[in-house]
């Protein structure tokens, strides 16, 4: 009888701690890692949106960083809450002070911010873009894999209006 009562103890051990592993799924290294960058990426690309929402002199430079502030507000959003659900730790604000380019994109206005900013945002998407896709193919956490699949077209269609506004603004 004893037995019988062990096994059920067993049992209930087994099925508590694989709820338990349910909640916190475990995250790679590279998953971890994905997710700082990922934050960092977001905070410092929603920063620039609203520095260039100020200092842009044209109306579709503007346009466009309202939509990156709003496209990584949201990106950072949803990392937090996959964040709080896997039980990472992802930074929750940025030094800008660390960032030479942000320092002189400060300092720029009118016709030299726009084509900065949109040089800037071209460079930052398409390394963005190879760390997403790698992620979304590669990643080990199934929910990470998820989120950085779900950003992709996001960030491609991030880029596309930065070349797109570029060619426009140096041609």
């Amino acid at each position: 009888m004893h037995w019988k009562i062990a096994l059920g103890v067993v049992g209930a051990c087994a099925f508590f701690s694989s709820l338990a592993a349910a909640q916190k799924p475990d995250l790679s290294d590279g998953d971890k890692k994905f997710l700082e960058q990922a934050a960092d990426e977001d905070m410092t690309e929603a920063h620039l949106g609203q520095m260039a929402e100020k200092s842009a002199s044209a109306s579709p430079v503007r346009d466009f960083a309202q939509k990156l502030e709003r496209d990584h507000t949201d990106g950072y959003q949803g990392l937090t809450e996959l964040a709080g659900k896997s039980g990472a730790n992802i930074p929750k604000g940025i030094d800008i002070r660390k960032d030479r380019s942000l320092a002189e994109l400060a300092h720029l206005k009118g016709n030299n911010f726009d084509r900065q900013f949109l040089d800037r945002e071209i460079r930052d998407h398409k390394r963005a873009l190879a760390e997403f896709r790698r992620e979304a193919a590669h990643g080990r956490n199934a929910d990470v894999k998820a989120y950085a699949g779900k950003m992709v077209p996001i960030l491609e269609d991030d880029l596309r209006m930065a070349e797109s506004l570029a060619k426009n603004h140096h041609g």
